[in-house]
């Protein structure tokens, strides 16, 4: 038989308090009898931390601090709540946790942030929402949908499908894989080690993608793009910085409107394009390989070196096949000048 249990204002004699309220622990709740498939949790001012491991672990932390970061006593903390609907439940393998107002607090110093802590077997769904703090999961599996209004995302070790977004905080995934939608309106993107479908965005932060497999789209507004060992298939653009693109083993589709493009090709995938509007572009790839090139900038390497190269070499482009032809290597820099080099 499921045990059941609600948290609510004044309901302090079946929770376990911490009077002295030490590191804002406000109160610990066992979910080890509980067989936890789903999670919603959504509170106003705090964070949420979801880790997924050893089921006889389960339990559901919860932390409360003023507003301005002050320690509160537990009369203090009790006077506030009465400002608060605090509700944690378990019922039907899903766990509820929502903190919110009663009412608008006018006095920003009386608010209060409630945070979640909270650790579930690992094959667990989430939908997590705070509308100004951090939101951190690792080590899941399922469907996790997590959104904050100014805080960062922490991302680790999940698989399935990941949606999170973020308004102006950054986004930090890792060791993650199958299904990966990450955003930002004002933030840096770093992805390191994750494979699968990933989406990458960001409005007005910088990308750093490293050790990453699979069918990838990543975008800034106005950062710069910095990856080293991309596999599969690459899309990234950035509307105001430079890309520096090392080792990539991919195809790749990279392009800036403002900035310069470096790409070193370890291995070439099934075609190479770049382009801006007014940087230079260099671009290294392999010597053993047929291509078909097509380059067009202001002005070309006057050190272009070609062997077994057929077509058109001018101050301005150069078209033609590299050993036969073979793989499309299309280069726009606009305004800016080419470098090719072969290794």
């Amino acid at each position: 038989m499921k045990k059941h249990f609600l948290v609510v204002l004044l309901a302090f004699a079946t929770l376990s308090i911490n009077a002295q309220n030490r590191d804002a622990l406000y109160l610990t709740k066992p979910l080890t009898n509980e067989s936890i498939k789903e999670v919603e949790a959504k509170t106003s001012g705090g964070s949420i931390d979801v880790a997924g491991g050893n089921s006889q672990e389960a339990r559901i932390e919860v932390y409360i601090t003023s507003n301005n970061g002050h320690t509160l006593s537990k009369e203090e903390i009790q006077q506030r709540l009465n400002d608060y609907e605090l509700n944690v439940s378990a019922s039907a393998n899903k766990l509820t946790a929502i903190a919110k107002t009663k009412n608008r607090i006018t006095n920003w110093r009386k608010a209060l942030n409630i945070s979640f802590k909270i650790f579930v077997p690992q094959n667990v769904s989430t939908d997590l929402s705070t509308s100004g703090g951090s939101i951190s999961l690792s080590n899941l599996s399922g469907t996790e949908d997590f959104s904050t209004s100014g805080g960062s995302l922490t991302v680790e070790k999940l698989s399935g499908k990941i949606h999170g977004e973020t308004s102006g905080g950054s986004i930090n995934v890792s060791d993650s894989k199958d299904d990966i939608d990450l955003g930002t309106s004002g933030g840096s993107i770093e992805a390191n080690n994750c494979t699968g479908k990933i989406r990458l965005s960001t409005s007005g932060g910088s990308l750093s993608l490293r050790n990453l497999d699979g069918d990838i789209k990543a975008v800034t507004s106005g950062g710069s793009v910095d990856g080293k060992i991309v596999k599969g298939e690459l899309s990234t653009h950035t509307s105001g910085g430079s890309l520096s693109l090392r080792e990539m083993a991919c195809s790749l589709d990279a392009s800036t409107s403002g900035g310069n493009i470096d790409a070193e090709i370890a291995e070439v995938g099934k075609y190479i394009k770049l382009s801006n509007s007014g940087g230079n572009i260099d671009l290294k790839i392999p010597k053993d390989k047929g291509y078909d090139l097509k380059l067009y900038g202001d002005k070309m390497d006057k050190n272009f070196t070609f062997k077994n190269f057929s077509g058109t070499i001018k101050e301005d482009k150069i078209e033609g096949t590299v050993n036969g032809g073979g793989i499309p290597v299309t280069v726009n820099a606009g305004g800016g000048k080419v470098y090719l080099s072969f290794k």
